[in-house]
């Protein structure tokens, strides 16, 4: 173990906090719970500054038994393409907490637990570097967002969403276990850390059934089409807040980039066609799926696939610049895509509604809100100067040299997705007013005020001068692809 974890203080600084609640008032849960959002925000912040892009490519690594007759660790460590992933999630879910702040009456301790429990999970996901416990954070996050979503939910029908969810991910969870013990036992003495895994060449057959598990288990989350139908239903019936963090935190697209890819890489790479193929397929479904939307929320979770799209697609060029755009791409949906959710969740509190026909001239009346949502918006189709600009850009450059054909059906696909928002912005922001709800309805309070210039800030921030972010990540793309090569 390091001298200071700092990495374990990060993960389970939640995990305290959410302990501490049932000792404190009811009425206090959610000050406790903010609180202690901005101590992991601070703790995550304290490990991007600690990370040296130039040193070894992992680092703050602690390391300690666990099931030794397994020769299972507690082994957490980041490199340049997850030390930027814990900040952005400390960030986004203090911007949940803000856009739920006073909706939760019932068991406030309960609710604000889970979501403490939920941010726990998903930091130890970007964290883990042993893949029992990647497993254990990774089937941990199903727990909190059953419950969040079943009873916290936006429609009538958020129980059985929150079923179906929960089955599909545990169903998802199957391959991905089975995947990590086939790896496990194809060493001679058989070991989950990643680290020695990636450094031993494993035989082509084993590579080759551990990558199309993988495929499965990560792609229900990415989500891949067609793996992708559970997206759409969580989007309407769970709160903005909760649909933020799981379309902003694109966990499954950070498990390909993480073990899938590089502990295979000679399958990987012959079966390019198959990764290049579902990324474009995601996106070209994505991009149309938005046309058919008239429901603001259901409309950005199709923009969400066809970019994921993208991501995938320029991981299969197997490139430095790919890798690095992909994971560029994947933090730039904490700040567009989930910022536009917060909004989304904004504007539902106050008309009832998400719909398109249920709105008309919201931003005669919103227009901080109107305007907020346009920029995230417009991020979140890769607008030049804003925060997915920089790894777009990349991920088509690297699909045009790797993948000619699907790279022009993929700057087709994302012209198909631009002019969608655009319609359902229009539709939904402009025009003239026809609904008492939205004549009435206010404008940003003092604190979403706060989350709309930090959204504001960091896309124009990213998108402007991309280059300290990218710059943090590239040693590790290096490294990636070299592995890849080797």
């Amino acid at each position: 173990m390091t001298d200071v974890p700092l990495l374990s203080l990060l993960v389970f600084l939640p995990l305290a906090g959410a302990g501490l609640l049932w000792l404190l008032p009811a009425r206090a849960a959610r000050f406790a719970t903010a609180a202690t959002m901005l101590a992991t925000l601070a703790a995550a912040s304290a490990a991007m500054v600690a990370f040296d892009p130039a040193g070894p490519r992992f680092q703050l690594v602690e390391r300690a038994p666990w099931i030794a007759s397994l020769n299972v660790h507690y082994l957490l460590g980041v490199d340049g393409l997850s030390v930027l992933f814990p900040p952005a999630t400390a960030l986004l879910f203090l911007g949940a907490l803000v856009a739920s702040w006073n909706l939760v009456r019932a068991a406030p301790r309960l609710h604000y637990s889970l979501l403490l429990l939920l941010q726990c999970a998903t930091l130890g996901i970007f964290c883990a570097l042993d893949l029992v416990l990647f497993f254990v954070f990774w089937e941990a996050t199903l727990v909190p967002l059953y419950f969040l979503l079943g009873r916290w939910g936006a429609v009538a029908g958020s129980a059985r969403a929150a079923a179906r969810y929960f089955l599909i991910m545990l169903a998802g969870g199957v391959p991905l276990l089975l995947a990590f013990v086939l790896l496990a036992a194809s060493q001679p003495a058989p070991t989950f850390d990643f680290m020695a895994l990636a450094a031993v060449p494993l035989p082509r057959a084993t590579q080759y059934a551990f990558l199309l598990l993988c495929l499965l288990g990560f792609g229900v989350k990415v989500p891949l089409v067609p793996l992708h139908t559970w997206l759409p239903q969580f989007a309407l019936a769970a709160p903005g807040s909760l649909t933020a963090l799981l379309v902003g935190l694109k966990l499954g697209a950070y498990g390909l980039v993480r073990f899938a890819i590089p502990l295979a890489p000679d399958a990987a790479q012959d079966l390019h066609w198959l990764l290049a193929g579902l990324g474009t397929l995601t996106l070209l479904y994505g991009a149309v799926g938005i046309l058919a939307q008239s429901n603001l929320r259901v409309g950005l979770a199709y923009a969400s696939i066809c970019h994921v799209g993208l991501a995938v697609l320029g991981l299969a060029a197997f490139t430095a610049s790919g890798v690095q755009g992909a994971v560029s791409l994947l933090l730039s949906f904490s700040v567009a895509t989930g910022g536009a959710f917060l909004l989304l969740e904004f504007l539902r509190q106050r008309t009832g509604s998400t719909d398109i026909h249920s709105l008309g001239g919201a931003a005669k009346t919103m227009p901080l809100l109107a305007s907020g949502f346009l920029i995230c918006g417009l991020a979140g189709v890769g607008m030049p100067g804003t925060s997915s600009f920089p790894g777009e850009f990349m991920l088509i450059l690297a699909a045009l040299r790797s993948h000619t054909g699907a790279g022009m059906a993929a700057l087709f696909g994302l012209a198909i997705a631009a002019g969608g928002f655009l319609a359902l912005y229009r539709k939904a922001f402009l025009g003239p007013v026809k609904r008492r709800e939205v004549a009435e309805a206010e404008d940003l309070r003092p604190r979403e005020w706060a989350v709309l210039v930090i959204l504001v800030f960091l896309v124009g921030a990213i998108g402007l001068y991309p280059g300290p972010w990218l710059e943090i990540v590239r040693p590790a793309a290096e490294a990636w692809a070299a592995g890849l090569a080797r």
